[in-house]
């Protein structure tokens, strides 16, 4: 069936302005979808990721805890059942996190925890800010470590290969990897321990500690200055020396 002219022109304008009328509306529709606003918002687990959907970070209950993640590959953490954030870099990596926890159970034990730290390139911590309160006492400290310049993915393949094994087999697994790879060493260690002291120790970059600065739980305060063996040369004040 053929239409006049005039109206072939009106459906085809009319069909114009129907296209342009969706378009409007989808886009619209995906602007807000982009930058939507709530008032509240109830989640289990938030992934934020680049455009790329390279993973940056993970905000979590302790049900649905990350595993670790190296250059986009995550590991499986069973040991992990903890809320809280973890940090990636733009590799993928994980490179940091917050957690935090605590209960009382049956028995009026309380465990608590809150743990904030950030690591070295494929590598553990680098910084350590903690809290622990549990049947093992308390402490809360600040703690600086130097990280060798192997990558920690081979020791989540070994961790992830021994799971399961033997206590025996698993700390001879370990030994054996230690041989060839070296351990962080602790550098600065400030906090607070269970006897209620407070103690500020600097170690050499082979970890040893070489100034300790403490103050007991009597208020009594101690400066030492100690050799690589570990043995104290010069303290103050000299009367608490034994």
């Amino acid at each position: 069936m053929k239409f006049p002219s005039g109206q072939r022109f009106l459906m085809i304008y009319s069909g114009v302005l129907t296209l342009v009328f969706a378009g409007t509306v989808l886009m619209g529709a995906t602007s807000n979808a982009r930058r939507a606003t709530f008032d509240q918002i109830t989640v289990h687990r938030i992934n934020v990721v680049e455009p790329d959907g390279t993973l940056r970070m993970v905000i979590s209950n302790a049900a649905d805890s990350p595993g670790s993640f190296f250059h986009g590959r995550e590991d499986s953490r069973p040991d992990r059942k903890v809320g809280g954030i973890l940090f990636l870099n733009d590799e993928g990596t994980e490179d940091g996190g917050l957690l935090y926890g605590g209960h009382k159970d049956k028995n009026g034990k309380v465990s608590s925890f809150g743990h904030l730290s950030f690591d070295a390139y494929d590598q553990d911590q680098t910084v350590v800010i903690q809290n622990l309160d549990n049947t093992d006492g308390k402490s809360s400290y600040l703690e600086i470590n130097d990280q060798p310049d192997w990558s920690e993915e081979a020791l989540a393949k070994l961790d992830n290969k021994v799971r399961g094994f033997p206590k025996a087999q698993q700390d001879a697994a370990y030994h054996q990897f230690f041989k060839t790879h070296p351990r962080a060493k602790h550098r600065i260690y400030l906090g607070t321990d269970d006897d209620r002291s407070s103690e500020l120790t600097l170690t050499d970059p082979d970890g040893r500690p070489r100034i300790v600065a403490k103050v007991g739980a009597d208020g009594k305060p101690v400066l030492q200055f100690l050799d690589a063996d570990g043995k104290v040369t010069e303290q103050f004040p000299r009367a608490s020396m034994h």
